[in-house]
């Protein structure tokens, strides 16, 4: 069974930092694109961030230079590196999968992160 599970979720202050992890239980997503979604209240979902395979990314204008996103393959885990977190960034961040041979998305259940004084 395909997993993603997130954590690192959590509540900080404005101005400060938090690393999500995703791993997977599976090595499918190796070959293709992963990234990390979030939905903010009262928004739909939208990307932050995503990295192919061989580590180009992607990153939305709203957290550009504030937001990294990066993979460890062998651990089949990808990260994002959040700093000065400011109270808009809160929200549930999912991690997204591709698997590239079947064209199936997979989501992870999601971590909640509060940026809040």
């Amino acid at each position: 069974q395909v997993q993603l599970v997130e954590s690192g979720g959590g509540l900080v202050q404005p101005g400060g930092s938090l690393r999500l992890s995703c791993a997977a239980s599976t090595n499918i997503f190796r070959e293709s694109a992963m990234g990390w979604y979030r939905q903010t209240p009262g928004n739909q979902r939208e990307m932050v961030a995503v990295i192919s395979s061989d580590g180009f990314t992607v990153t939305a204008d709203s957290v550009k230079g504030r937001f990294t996103i990066s993979r460890d393959n062998a651990k089949n885990t990808i990260y994002l590196e959040m700093n000065d977190l400011k109270p808009e960034d809160t929200g549930d961040y999912y991690c997204k999968g591709l698997d590239g041979a079947t064209q199936t998305a997979y989501w992870g259940q999601g971590t909640q992160v509060t940026v809040s004084s």
